[in-house]
């Protein structure tokens, strides 16, 4: 259970990421994210990929479930000073982004809880570039 424990919120709260939501997450990342985030990484911009570090260092930071998924709903700069709903796919302007359409709230937390283990589990290697792959 250890490698599956994250980040609920800002308050540290903490989440089990059960298998299930896991392999979901896997399956729907996969699916929606990972032409632009294959490995962690952000294929637009390098110098912000999805490694635990960075995804703290964000405003407001995105190190936890709660955020990650306020994040697919309502994308914002990494400073979160703008917003990027017409450039970064969510569900809020899911017109521009089909496959946002169907992604429920149980789909978004899958999502941003295999994107936090997998950021604990690989350590570097998440985010980290081809390098690595």
């Amino acid at each position: 259970d250890s490698i599956r424990t994250v980040k609920l919120s800002e308050n540290n709260d903490k989440a089990i990421i059960t298998p299930n939501e896991l392999g979901r997450g896997k399956v729907l990342f996969a699916k929606t994210c990972s032409a632009c985030h294959t490995g962690g990484i952000t294929k637009t911009n390098p110098n912000i990929g999805l490694a635990l570090s960075t995804l703290k260092n964000a405003i407001p930071e995105r190190d936890n479930v709660v955020n990650l998924v306020q994040y697919m709903k309502y994308p914002t700069a990494y400073d979160g000073t703008f917003t990027l709903n017409e450039t970064h796919p969510n569900t809020t302007f899911a017109v521009f982004f089909p496959s946002m359409r169907t992604l429920t709230e149980k789909d978004l937390y899958s999502i941003a809880g295999y994107i936090l283990v997998q950021a604990q589990v690989l350590g570097e290697k998440w985010g980290g570039g081809k390098v690595y792959y």
